[in-house]
């Protein structure tokens, strides 16, 4: 069976490792991890097509992804959409994983969403690829309890294992001959998960501590959650619950310093302990560092 990939290059040496070795690759990182040692196989081996970040609305693009005569495509973070003329071109089909729960948090973000709204499980779908992103029919689901100390990276870092192993799965399964025509996704519980705004990560001291500690999580490392912090603009990177004393006269936003040098913010709710924040110069602070910004 001929294979073309569409993705990290990690995917693409995840199936090669198992013995399925794509019939063309297309790497939408020309400089992720890995993309070198595809280059280096590719100039081996010649019956290898790899296109880095080609355009797949470039007639003459999608003349060689024709050539290269696929059986099937599979998709592993894909950053763009694969146009119909594209996907046509596997008589076995288009899959993707995608890693959310589908129809649950579809989009470009989803680990920042689940985190952000509280949710206590995730996971990662394997499915067909449709015109729409994250719409196609159900093959196979995965699930995965987010922790509570879980950032947006170490989500995702944790959803690469079984995203992986779906990927492999839904090649052997094509190689043996499966259909895999998967289930439509349910009606209900369809919500979207675009990229956050800038709007979507600035820290309101006035919710309570748990949300925003959620929101901390969910925007770590990069872009960070921003703050003000009485005259200090800052992006939380980490902090915690507080257990100090709240000087009774403080208001949702206002700092306060205990003993220790621990610098806490005042919630609607309680008050949070800053553990690390990035400056606007982008230098990485913590403890007596964030006392001695706040103190200018």
């Amino acid at each position: 069976m001929r294979i073309l990939y569409f993705g990290l290059p990690l995917g693409a040496h995840v199936l090669m490792r198992n013995g399925i070795v794509p019939a063309a690759i297309c790497t939408g990182h020309a400089d992720a991890p890995g993309a070198r040692h595809l280059r280096r196989i590719s100039a081996r081996d010649r019956n290898l097509l790899l296109l880095g970040t080609p355009n797949l609305h470039d007639a003459h693009v999608v003349r060689l992804l024709r050539a290269a005569k696929p059986d099937a495509i599979l998709s592993w973070f894909w950053p763009f959409k694969i146009p119909h003329e594209v996907l046509a071109l596997a008589p076995r089909g288009a899959f993707g994983v995608h890693p959310s729960l589908l129809p649950r948090w579809r989009g470009r973000d989803p680990y920042f969403w689940a985190i952000r709204e509280g949710d206590v499980e995730t996971g990662v779908t394997l499915h067909r690829l449709d015109a729409e992103y994250d719409t196609g029919a159900i093959i196979e689901q995965q699930s995965l309890s987010i922790r509570d100390t879980d950032t947006a990276w170490t989500l995702a870092k944790r959803l690469d294992r079984p995203s992986l192993r779906l990927l492999v799965s839904c090649a052997q399964r094509l190689q043996k001959g499966e259909a895999l025509a998967g289930a439509p996704q349910p009606l209900n519980g369809i919500c979207e998960a675009p990229r956050p705004s800038d709007e979507d990560i600035v820290i309101s001291f006035h919710d309570n501590t748990d949300s925003i500690l959620r929101l901390i999580r969910a925007a770590a490392p990069e872009p960070g959650a921003s703050a003000q912090i009485d005259d200090e603009f800052v992006s939380v990177l980490e902090a915690k619950r507080s257990e100090a004393t709240i000087p009774r006269a403080l208001q949702p936003s206002e700092a306060f310093v205990d003993n220790d040098g621990n610098v806490h913010v005042v919630t609607n709710d309680g008050a949070l302990t800053l553990v690390r924040v990035r400056t606007e110069d982008d230098r990485v602070l913590t403890r007596r560092d964030i006392q001695k910004l706040l103190a200018k």
